[in-house]
């Protein structure tokens, strides 16, 4: 005869560690009132609960209509290091949604966030982090990073960090410093990316050039990158075993040879033979960014004088399957071909 016993185990479906979630539309604003709660063990679980739904762009916008980043904004304050771990967790998830990004600008959660940077928590960092690089996606995102002061923080960072929060911090500062490089030229951005350069990372070399481009746009960021003798470091990157290292390398090149000092440091360096390499390249970016590397090279004299009997290979790129690299090939050929 069969026997009624009850199981001292949990129902596999149901996780100890989250709050209930509500039914229907009663769900968010009782998580929301859970975040609020003085009970430690309550806001821990609502954050657990809220982790899983942030996944859902349509949670987030009822999730910001309600109110839940300032409760959110006050939790990254609070004394305990899971509830400020999970909180930025919460806040990265929704960075990563378009509608996240606008609300983060739109309620200061930028500024809110920034108080964490000397965390002593590291994957409370690196929430951080991962948040702010999504937010730098958007260029109203990397305005908004840019406009809270938070450059300098960002690279004096830069130093200390461990290597994968070091990776995150790039990213982020490649896409702030396409919109305004003038704070990161006057906080020695220049010296720490030189270092990173010479990384045995290859993911924080790539990064770290990557940067290195967006520093280069200004005729100040052009000037310190010769100042500081970096073009020798970007030549020699040039033939990296990674070749988005070699493309990102060609690319600050390009920016540096503007200057005619930058010219004349990439010559003096023989950058024209591994860029005239990286035009067989299979990366379109590394035959763009080599083209037009070497166009600036050919701005000089000696430069043109040794590219002249390269121009079949440029020949050959005007049949790019890349509009940009036909282009470029283009205008290369016209530079190295001008007689005065």
């Amino acid at each position: 005869m069969a026997h009624a016993r009850i199981s001292t185990y949990l129902p596999p479906d149901i996780n100890p560690a989250q709050a209930a979630i509500a039914y229907g539309c009663r769900a968010l604003p009782k998580l929301n009132e859970e975040l609020q709660s003085e009970d430690l063990l309550m806001r821990q679980k609502a954050l657990m609960a809220l982790c899983d739904l942030m996944h859902d762009p349509e949670h987030v916008y009822v999730a910001i209509d309600i109110g839940c980043l300032e409760s959110l904004k006050a939790l990254l304050k609070d004394s305990n290091d899971m509830v400020r771990i999970k909180t930025t967790e919460v806040l990265y998830i929704m960075a990563t949604h378009n509608v996240g990004r606008e609300g983060f600008l739109k309620h200061d959660v930028i500024l809110a966030l920034s108080y964490l940077l000397n965390d002593p928590q590291p994957a409370c960092r690196e929430n951080l982090h991962l948040a702010l690089k999504h937010v730098a996606q958007l260029p109203s995102g990397a305005q908004g990073i840019v406009i809270s002061g938070l450059i300098p923080s960002l690279v004096w960072k830069l130093q200390r960090e461990e290597e994968e929060i070091q990776g995150l911090l790039l990213d982020t500062l490649a896409a702030c410093l396409m919109e305004d490089a003038t704070e990161a030229l006057s906080t020695r951005m220049v010296p720490f990316l030189k270092q990173k350069l010479l990384s045995t990372n290859d993911d924080i070399r790539s990064k770290a050039a990557r940067v290195l481009i967006a520093v280069s746009i200004p005729l100040e960021g052009k000037n310190q990158v010769w100042q500081h003798d970096v073009i020798p470091i970007l030549v020699h990157l040039l033939k990296d075993k990674v070749e988005e290292v070699q493309a990102n390398a060609a690319g600050a090149l390009m920016y540096a040879a503007v200057t005619t000092q930058g010219k004349y440091a990439a010559l003096d360096t023989e950058a024209i033979h591994p860029l005239l390499n990286l035009l067989c390249s299979s990366l379109t970016k590394a035959r763009l960014n080599a083209t037009k590397a070497l166009t600036m090279l050919a701005e000089a004299p000696e430069g043109r004088k040794f590219l002249q009997s390269q121009v079949p290979i440029f020949r050959t790129l005007e049949e790019d399957p890349s509009e940009a690299v036909r282009r470029a090939a283009q205008i290369a050929i016209k530079v190295i071909e001008w007689k005065p």
